[in-house]
């Protein structure tokens, strides 16, 4: 049985990336992605649990995994379209949703939202994409807190978000779990312009707390959110602001806050994986 969890990083990568690393604008995905492993390997910050994965590749070793699995697991239905699509499987899969810990992510609906407090959790890198998030709201009336540290290898980025941000950009380093709920509380919309996701932990925890939510249009987040959120172009610093405009000026959508508590708890995530492991042992 298998996590998939497939990511597509090839447009930051292709298009996006500086130095060196805009070599990678004349390759796959696939290959990309077999680059970078072996970097953080001789780096020695990642292990290669086979050595026949420096022959066979990134592609051929997934399609490897992804037939000898009994299941599979994706995040989504979108997301099983893209294995199908890119590695030509046909493996049994249970769709096991991401979520969020409904005892801890308690709204409170008496509080009182900031209109102009924008929030987004996430580990700052390239493929998140808080520096086209700082050139949309710099000097604008709205106030951005940004949480989460740098990512490995990620620290010129970071260094370039500080470097390019205005006075209304906060950043605030990790913080546990339960520390996020007043912020969450606090703010009006929370963001998440990504490159790629497929689904942003923290779109769905902010969710149920109250937050309007402006998310990338690129990944599987749609099937997620549908209709109940507010879509930017993540290349366009632009189609960032007009989204997070309207997300501060519209009423929270209950419905939103319904249909999470229904399917996107880890409660549920645990339900499905149950059933994709009876599936294989009846």
């Amino acid at each position: 049985m298998v996590s998939t969890i497939l990511c597509d990083y090839s447009e930051y990568d292709k298009y996006h990336r500086k130095g060196a690393g805009a070599l990678f604008s004349y390759l796959s995905a696939d290959r990309i992605e077999y680059l970078k492993t072996l970097a953080r390997w001789v780096n020695g910050n990642d292990k290669l649990t086979s050595r026949d994965y420096i022959w066979k590749g990134q592609r051929s070793s997934i399609r490897e995994i992804l037939k000898k699995a009994a299941v599979i697991l994706p995040n989504s239905a979108s997301e099983y379209k893209r294995i199908t699509q890119t590695y030509r499987c046909n493996t049994r899969y249970f769709i096991v949703p991401n979520g969020i810990d409904a005892h801890l992510f308690k709204r409170n609906c008496s509080a009182e939202k900031d209109p102009y407090m924008v929030l987004c959790v996430a580990r700052i890198e390239g493929i998140k994409n808080q520096l086209n998030l700082i050139r949309a709201l710099n000097d604008t009336k709205f106030n951005l807190v940004l949480i989460g540290s740098f990512a490995p290898n990620q620290k010129a980025y970071y260094d370039e978000c500080r470097r390019v941000a205005a006075k209304n950009i906060t950043f605030i380093d990790n913080v546990l779990q339960e520390q996020l709920v007043k912020y969450y509380q606090h703010a009006k919309v929370h963001v998440l312009p990504s490159w790629f996701e497929t689904t942003g932990l923290s779109s769905l925890e902010a969710a149920v707390m109250g937050c309007n939510i402006v998310i990338t249009d690129r990944g599987d987040a749609k099937e997620y959110f549908g209709s109940n959120a507010f879509y930017c172009n993540p290349s366009d610093p632009q189609s960032i602001l007009s989204a997070v405009e309207k997300a501060s000026r519209c009423r929270y959508n209950e419905d939103l806050y319904e249909m999470i508590m229904k399917r996107y708890t880890w409660k549920e995530a645990a339900l499905q994986t149950l059933k994709a492991y009876q599936s294989i042992t009846k």
